[in-house]
């Protein structure tokens, strides 16, 4: 992902630009060559913050600067804004306030317009907040059925991806079967050969509730969809990392080796089992939430991000752009 960063350096669009663990991170970002930063933010309060924390960070040079409170492209920003959601009760005069109220509005209409290639949001305030302005503004990529988030785990002896952690409370069979592939399709920009479990209470049909139905439905809409990319479940979460344990139950499992994509089958048990794992095994080092089906490279993190983080991301979002600019 690092590597295609640096390949065609993309702009990236940070809608908290003055939040200190952004200028760090646009930082390393410049010193690596992994992306072009904007920053969203009054340029005062940046060039203090960046004086403060001993950046060597250039405004004008290394990094561009959208004043929120003072950008030329203001009236065209709200114009835009106003032509998208004008038959769904925003006005002129609303379409103006919400502009000069959210810098994520402002970063994704810079992606819209093409000012951008990419933008991340999020640092501060609620994740549902930021998902909506993009998705009023940048969409869904054809075909994808809703939007969805994948975290990504490094671990001591393995990397875990976890769908869906922050956006879809409890799916049907269909929608899990769509995030899985999603997912798959994520993990494939790392490099790596997606290996997809469907975690569930029950292990190969040892229940039969609504749940254990459901996540075994899913895998059998995923391996239609999808035959190539290996699966199964409906499983036990240490039947997905044990060939051993599985073999306890199945004697012909369709997956080989440990799965690296987990599928949780509701939204409290994906987001509950990744801050677990964060806080318990992966010493912090975490990428995402990755968000999946966007028509953009646009991603919302979270108030707890760190800095190593917010560099993830940024050359993930500046990879993905590339992509979707290729296609």
């Amino acid at each position: 992902v690092f590597a295609a960063a640096k390949q065609n350096l993309q702009r990236v669009a940070y809608a908290e630009g003055e939040d200190e663990r952004v200028l760090r991170a646009v930082q390393v970002a410049v010193d690596d060559g992994l992306a072009k930063p904007i920053l969203i933010g009054r340029p005062a309060v940046i060039a203090t913050r960046i004086a403060k924390a001993g950046l060597r960070l250039q405004p004008g040079k290394d990094v561009e600067i959208c004043d929120p409170e003072d950008d030329p492209r203001f009236r065209q920003y709200w114009e835009t804004y106003h032509k998208l959601m004008g038959r769904n009760g925003v006005t002129p005069e609303n379409a103006k306030v919400a502009v000069r109220r959210s810098n994520t509005l402002i970063a994704a209409l810079m992606v819209h317009l093409g000012d951008a290639d990419a933008m991340l949001c999020g640092l501060v305030g609620r994740f549902d907040s930021h998902l909506e302005h993009i998705e009023k503004v940048l969409g869904l990529k054809e075909g994808a059925p809703g939007f969805a988030t994948v975290n990504a785990l490094m671990l001591e002896s393995r990397t875990l991806f976890i769908a869906d952690t922050y956006i879809n409370d409890n799916p049907d069979a269909d929608l899990l079967a769509s995030i899985a592939q999603m997912a798959a399709e994520e993990v494939q920009r790392f490099g790596l050969p997606p290996k997809v479990a469907f975690l569930s209470h029950s292990n190969y049909g040892s229940s039969t509730r609504p749940s254990a139905l459901k996540m075994r439905a899913a895998r059998e809409q995923f391996a239609k969809n999808v035959p190539h990319i290996e699966c199964d479940g409906e499983m036990h979460g240490d039947a997905a990392l044990s060939p051993e344990v599985r073999a306890r139950a199945l004697l012909e499992s369709s997956l080989d080796g440990e799965a690296n994509v987990l599928i949780c089958p509701n939204l409290d048990a994906a987001n509950i089992l990744f801050n677990v794992l964060k806080t318990t095994a992966a010493h912090g080092t975490t990428i995402g939430p990755m968000l999946l089906g966007s028509a953009a490279a646009a991603h919302v993190l979270t108030p707890s991000s760190t800095v190593r983080r917010v560099v993830n991301m940024t050359a993930l979002a500046a990879a993905q752009a590339q992509t979707l600019h290729a296609d």
